[in-house]
């Protein structure tokens, strides 16, 4: 059964019907005239086990409000994208009313009906919409990656997330399966669970996900690198990304090493709504994804799941040198965008089950299947936010669970007004997870209460933990200067007793000539995504000048 569309609207449901033609081969269409008729057929899909993609509505209903609309079916398929349609007679007219509702998630597009042929702007946003509910709800129809398991367990989860984050659709197949026993006889010697099948390369048994990367994208040694490069950048997330970008196109040779997936820790982000250029909001993945080939068209070379153990400093003008356990990189400049990673709750009970039900991110993967069970996801960050408006989708209840009194000191308004409109979402101030456990995975969680000591228990399939953030570079020599914290110092904010010649490094130098820093582990860096890809491009220049 092929998922469907439901056009609703009473004057223009057969115009609408008409114009979502093109759509026509993969997804079922269906026209209502009334929001309840569009419910009934929601219901009738479901009860079949078909999913519903998309409801598309016109501004004025006749027999409820929009809101309601989308309010009922939202209780009917919470996992599909909602678009107002506005006839072009009704469009001005309505968008007032309905603008606060898309600012607090209502709806995810107020568009203007089509008025002639070929109105590719409009198309463009149902693409968009329909794009993102396939990466993120249904199974993907092709699979690059083959995973064979008997079972859930850790490191298939760890696979699955760090293949959703490339960007390469997977699938699980259990080993009696016609694809399994497929798999498992092509495997040379006895099979050790999970055995992974990718690109059509001979299956794997990975003990770690870099063995899935390594099979994937080749380890630095296994790839014709340059004597030495311009420019290495150690961090592939939106920083480092945008450097890749613009010293590439600005003619650098430029390689990026990235330990775990593209995208860092935005990449796991399910919606990022405050990017500059994406009024409908984008994922951390497809942005990271778009960004990495963005890079390879101006020939950036990526070395993905290869963690850099040490930099060794250039002496007397030879290039910097870095280390890692598939080869080394030779380049004459380095720009550190490693960001941050989030912090261990450090409950030991809980942190036996990370896989099973527990979580560092929003794990995109683990999303789905958490359908119909009760979540929580604990941080008041915006990483937070996006995540448990992600989860309400699949989830009955989603529990943010905060150390503060509120949201409003740490998190956007636009995400708390999202928060405050979602029935499945509730915020437990003043709390903190002290213990947790379940047969074999994650089903029950003690929260304690910050000013109270009382603690209780709270049924929980999924905890996500969005914790804050911890800088990743004890790699560095002891040339370059670090915060309190732990974190990159540049420009003014290095310590005079170490500036050169009494003049302070460059905005984003580093203590180390020829070595620089950006995004989240930049000491005094804001840490946002727009901000982090403005450091990764504002560098260059800065590289362009100590490299002549």
């Amino acid at each position: 059964m092929q998922p469907a569309l439901i056009l609703m609207s009473a004057e223009h449901a057969d115009f609408l019907l008409d114009e979502f033609g093109r759509y026509a081969r993969d997804y079922d269409l269906h026209t209502a005239t009334d929001v309840a008729g569009a419910e009934a057929i929601a219901r009738r899909i479901r009860e079949e086990g078909g999913q519903v993609a998309l409801f598309v509505s016109d501004s004025a209903p006749q027999d409820a409000p929009v809101f309601e609309a989308f309010a009922r079916w939202r209780q009917v398929v919470p996992t599909a994208r909602r678009i107002v349609a506005a006839h072009w007679s009704r469009f001005l007219t309505d968008a007032d009313s309905l603008r606060s509702g898309l600012a607090k998630g209502k709806f995810d597009a107020y568009l203007l009906m089509p008025r002639g042929v070929r109105d590719e702007e409009f198309h463009t946003a149902v693409c968009e919409l329909l794009s993102d509910w396939g990466s993120t709800v249904a199974a993907p129809e092709v699979d690059t990656v083959q995973i064979v398991t008997p079972g859930g367990d850790a490191l298939t989860g760890a696979i699955r997330d760090f293949l959703d984050r490339m960007g390469m659709p997977n699938r699980v197949y259990a080993p009696d399966s016609d694809t399994g026993r497929a798999i498992v006889e092509r495997y040379d010697g006895e099979p050790a669970y999970p055995l992974v099948a990718a690109m059509q390369r001979p299956p794997i048994a990975p003990r770690t996900v870099r063995d899935v990367a390594i099979t994937i994208y080749g380890q630095p040694a296994d790839i014709d690198v340059e004597a030495v490069v311009d420019l290495a950048i150690v961090g592939g997330g939106p920083a480092g990304l945008a450097a890749a970008v613009y010293g590439a196109s600005e003619g650098l040779s430029t390689v990026v090493l990235e330990a775990e997936a593209i995208g860092g820790q935005a990449g796991t982000s399910s919606m990022i709504r405050n990017y500059l250029g994406f009024p409908r909001g984008i994922s951390g993945m497809r942005l990271a994804q778009r960004a990495r080939n963005q890079a390879i068209r101006f020939g950036t070379r990526f070395f993905t799941g290869w963690e850099v153990l040490a930099l060794e400093p250039g002496a007397d003008g030879a290039p910097h040198v870095l280390r890692t356990d598939g080869g080394d990189v030779r380049a004459r400049a380095v720009v550190v965008a490693t960001g941050v990673s989030y912090r261990k709750l450090g409950v030991p009970a809980v942190e036996e089950l990370t896989g099973l039900g527990v979580h560092y991110g929003s794990a995109m993967t683990a999303a789905r299947e958490m359908e119909d069970y009760d979540v929580v996801v604990v941080g008041g960050g915006n990483s937070a936010g996006q995540a448990a408006i992600h989860l309400a989708r699949f989830a009955r209840s989603v529990t943010i669970l905060v150390r503060r009194p509120g949201l409003a000191e740490t998190m956007s308004q636009y995400l708390i007004a999202e928060i405050e409109h979602s029935p499945r979402i509730t915020v437990l101030p003043c709390s903190e997870v002290v213990d947790g456990g379940g047969e074999g995975r994650l089903e029950w969680l003690g929260v304690r209460g910050t000013t109270t000591g009382d603690v209780r228990r709270l049924p929980a399939r999924g905890l996500f933990l969005l914790l804050g953030a911890e800088p990743h570079c004890d790699w560095l020599p002891d040339e370059v200067a670090r915060d309190a914290k732990g974190f990159v110092l540049t420009g003014r904010d290095v310590p005079k007793e170490r500036w050169a010649d009494g003049l302070p490094p460059a905005n984003l130098a580093t203590t180390l000539p020829g070595v620089f820093a950006v995004g989240d582990i930049r000491s005094g860096s804001m840490k946002r995504v727009a901000a982090a890809s403005g450091e990764g491009a504002s560098v260059v220049p800065l590289v362009h000048t100590w490299l002549e």
